[in-house]
């Protein structure tokens, strides 16, 4: 597939006077909300920059105000059985590996919102650069529901996990980065500038030298285990989405509004900080 290859939701471009490629999710009226073919074009576009010998880095970034929401929670079919949300946590838990195991490394560069599923495609990146305004959370609990891929572990420390994952808060830049869960904060007007400046250098480096480094640290991952821990989180979700009061939550997602329905989700913890 050439680099002109054209995509409904998202952006591909390369650079043009050093070896990096960026991917801009490109919903931004949506706040980059990711549904099915955001998922698939992402993949897409990360197998392309994989197979271009011009493109030693990435960067995965989102238009507008938001690195991205989440998963879309508009437009589905919520009616369905535990097979039907195996198959869909499988693929996007697939999709979301495929960042972490490509050979070359990948930059998340986070404006605004990175929440629930775009806050764990951004921690399957290897780098991650915040700008000064953005937001980081998992707030999927509060309406019964999980993360399709768990890196979350695998990156901070159990308490921090814990509290992201059990509360449902955002937390600012300056937190996160208390957390490791990003690695520098810029001011919001030079995230670009400073994401390219690292994208300039990590595609400077000898290839094989990240590559072989990639693979190493990434393997001592596989060897504690993340690849059944991820299988086993798929399960975990598919099952929690069928409990009674996972079918609950999902027809009130089918009868209101977005803005009613995180209203509602949310309105219980309100002034509970």
């Amino acid at each position: 597939m050439s680099a002109q290859a054209t995509y409904e939701t998202i952006l591909y471009d390369k650079d043009a006077t050093d070896k990096f490629a960026t991917i801009t999710i490109n919903r931004p009226d949506k706040l980059n909300a990711m549904n099915k073919t955001v998922v698939r074009e992402i993949d897409k576009a990360l197998a392309a920059a994989v197979a271009d010998p011009d493109v030693n880095a990435l960067v995965i970034t989102g238009a507008g105000r938001a690195f991205s929401s989440g998963y879309d929670l508009q437009g589905g079919d919520f009616d369905v059985d535990i097979d039907f949300w195996r198959a869909d946590m499988g693929e996007n838990a697939e999709a979301l590996l495929n960042i972490w195991k490509a050979p070359i490394p990948v930059i998340a560069s986070v404006n605004g919102y990175a929440l629930a599923g775009a806050l764990e495609l951004m921690m399957c990146c290897d780098l991650a650069i915040a700008a000064d305004n953005a937001k980081f959370g998992e707030p999927e609990v509060r309406h019964n529901s999980g993360p399709p891929a768990l890196m979350m572990p695998w990156l901070l420390a159990t308490r921090d996990v814990r509290w992201l994952m059990y509360t449902g808060d955002l937390v600012d830049a300056e937190e996160a980065l208390r957390m490791h869960l990003i690695n520098k904060i810029v001011p919001a007007d030079r995230l670009k500038e400073k994401t390219e400046n690292l994208a300039r250098k990590l595609a400077r480096m000898p290839v094989p030298a990240l590559k072989f480094t990639k693979a190493s640290i990434n393997n001592q991952q596989m060897v504690a285990g993340l690849l059944p821990s991820f299988q086993y989180n798929i399960e975990a979700i598919a099952a929690l989405h069928v409990t009674r009061q996972g079918r609950e939550w999902m027809a009130n997602l089918a009868k209101m509004s977005l803005k009613e329905y995180l209203a509602f989700r949310d309105g219980p913890f309100k002034g509970l900080d």
